[in-house]
């Protein structure tokens, strides 16, 4: 739910920190509060859409001077405990309005040049709810993941949260936020294999019983250790249930013929390539002490 104030006109052009400020103060809320009452004050609100993005230095979202209105995100509260908005800062124009958006999950702000501001995943999904072009979109998401704001998951959980993901620019946006994120996340894993010194696998395969069915596909596999390894890169979108399923399905199938399979995530690739490098590692010095796995056909996936 939005509601949108336009703010008085003044004379003189105000600058970019009087504008947020104002917006804040519209809203109910005292931006010059100290750090820790950010995340206690019940009522706060915080920056966010392409406001926000442009504090989080998104490079695709315009500058602060060229917005038109500041976005600011605030609980939805019964009307009785609803702080009432103030009076707008002096300092700003008649080419600034405030655009309220109330939500029922206020996340947890980050402090950015001393504002609250909504995490970038929020700040997108708001940002996206505004916005036709499917080129901006695209930009904004892929940006996302390429200048390392937030991973894939987030975003689509806020975006599948404002019933976006059913908007076809929105969709065609996340399927290159999803793909730019698993090439960022399948480089982790090339730079985990080769800095951490373990043996070559083969890449991006599938496995096949000779002569049966197909087994599934992995990301990497060492056929004379019997090791697979598999990312985690799910998301919050219609049919991961299944997906998850089949994952499972194939998971048990692989760990009956004697394939371990190691499971790693994007978050754990990118922040601790070591410790995976270490799990990596042991599995496949260990594989002697198992039994042999079965003879599986390896195919390009």
């Amino acid at each position: 739910m939005t509601h949108e104030v336009p703010l008085p006109p003044r004379t003189g052009l105000p600058t970019s920190e009087q504008r947020l400020h104002a917006a804040l103060r519209y809203a109910g809320t005292d931006a010059a509060a100290p750090p820790g009452a950010v995340s206690r004050a019940p009522h706060r609100a915080m920056i966010t859409g392409l406001a926000a993005l442009a504090l989080h230095c998104f490079s695709a979202a315009p500058s602060l001077l060229d917005l038109e209105r500041i976005d600011v995100l605030v609980p939805e509260l019964d009307d009785s405990a609803r702080p009432g908005p103030r009076a707008p800062s002096p300092a700003v124009c008649a080419y600034t309005s405030a655009h309220l958006v109330r939500t029922r999950i206020l996340p947890e702000p980050e402090e950015i040049t001393g504002l609250p501001v909504a995490p970038a995943p929020r700040a997108l999904a708001d940002a996206v709810a505004q916005l036709t072009d499917a080129e901006d979109v695209r930009r904004l998401l892929v940006e996302a993941v390429r200048g390392g704001h937030c991973e894939p998951q987030p975003v689509v959980r806020e975006l599948t949260r404002a019933r976006l993901l059913g908007l076809p620019h929105v969709a065609d946006a996340v399927d290159s936020l999803l793909a730019e994120g698993r090439a960022l996340t399948e480089g982790c894993l090339y730079d985990m294999v080769f800095t951490h010194g373990l043996p070559d696998p083969c890449w991006n395969v599938e496995l096949r019983v000779p002569g049966g069915p197909p087994v599934g596909a992995v990301d990497a596999y060492w056929p004379d250790h019997g090791v697979a390894l598999e990312i985690d890169a799910r998301t919050p979108r219609a049919g991961a249930e299944a997906a998850w399923d089949a994952y499972a399905r194939k998971r048990e199938t692989l760990e009956q013929l004697g394939v371990t399979v190691v499971h790693v995530t994007e978050a754990k690739l990118r922040d601790a390539p070591a410790q995976q490098a270490t799990v990596v590692r042991t599995a496949l010095m260990t594989s002697c002490e198992r039994e042999p796995a079965a003879y599986l056909n390896v195919l390009p996936r």
